[in-house]
């Protein structure tokens, strides 16, 4: 999608009569020179390979990756034509999981990164000098502005935007905007997401304690009932459970009562305030706080975006 997307939209910059813009030349290179298939069955043809000239932008697109699959040494070709574009001074890009590759290269050690949420705790375990940033659309991911990582599959079209804005002005990108109805998404990625998958581990006290957590999610003050059930200290459930799942023990009960919620807001017709109490949160004020911070829009705008219609009979 974001290849064949960036191609058409890119390709049409500048070729208005009434354009003033330079145009943008898109081209689809790849380390396979012929046609091959996507993940999704399509059949594409890269107009060439990565042996070609320095281009002033280079975009990594989505990779499809498995759960179970071994990144190490899998892209050295690709990671090498990155690292040339670096050095020749070149703005480099990545849409949705293509980030994983701009990772394995080390170029964002230290520095933001935005991919598909779903990437969430990949970056976590793999990468954690990375400042994973679900929320973001599009973010700066250092170098001085020489790298930009975006999030979710159709964030290409806000890199589209972006790099028109960018290179051919503010007039040109709106234009392209109205022609391809490329529409806002100011509140970012975040409406989407659900909690990020915990690690597996072999703590069989913590996994014990995530199982009864699963119907107990809305006990008043969990925590401490989690600890005491855990028959550890304080101190020593914290570190486990952090250890094994990759949350603080408060992070994990605020994701899964945010998670029920979501659910309830899609399908039920509770007022929030109900919702609210249903999940474990007595004062509904916190409960709005704590939801937009998660879901990066509130209770309501999240039900409004999100309900879920009966099909017509």
């Amino acid at each position: 999608m974001a290849a064949f997307g960036l191609h058409e939209v890119l390709g049409d910059t500048g070729t208005n009569d009434q354009a003033l813009s330079r145009p943008i030349h898109p081209k689809l290179v790849a380390h396979r020179r012929g046609p091959f298939r996507s993940s999704t069955g399509l059949l594409v043809t890269p107009d060439g390979g990565l042996n070609g000239d320095c281009a002033d932008v280079i975009i990594i697109c989505d990779i499809h990756l498995n759960h179970d699959d071994v990144l190490d040494g899998r892209w050295p070709a690709e990671i090498a034509w990155v690292h040339r574009h670096i050095d020749h001074g070149s703005l480099v890009c990545s849409t949705c999981s293509g980030a994983v590759l701009l990772a394995e290269a080390g170029l964002l050690d230290g520095a933001e990164a935005a991919s598909h949420w779903t990437m969430a705790d990949l970056f976590r375990d793999r990468y954690p000098s990375v400042r994973f940033r679900p929320e973001r659309i599009l973010c700066n991911s250092g170098r001085g502005g020489q790298l930009i990582t975006t999030g979710g599959a159709s964030s290409w079209q806000d890199l589209a935007l972006y790099l028109i804005g960018r290179f051919c002005g503010a007039d040109e990108a709106a234009r392209i905007a109205r022609l391809f109805l490329l529409g806002d998404r100011g509140y970012g990625q975040l409406p989407f997401a659900s909690m990020a998958r915990p690690r597996q581990h072999s703590d069989a006290v913590i996994s014990r304690i995530q199982e009864w957590l699963v119907d107990h999610y809305d006990t008043s003050a969990p925590v401490a009932v989690m600890v005491d059930r855990s028959g550890l200290s304080e101190r020593s459930f914290k570190r486990r459970f952090s250890a094994a799942t990759g949350y603080t023990p408060v992070e994990y009960v605020q994701a899964l009562r945010i998670e029920e919620a979501k659910q309830m807001l899609e399908t039920e017709d509770m007022a929030i305030e109900d919702i609210s109490a249903a999940v474990g949160y007595e004062d509904p004020t916190f409960f709005r706080r704590l939801f937009k911070r998660r879901a990066g829009v509130t209770p309501a705008q999240y039900r409004q975006r999100n309900r879920l219609r009966s099909l017509p009979r």
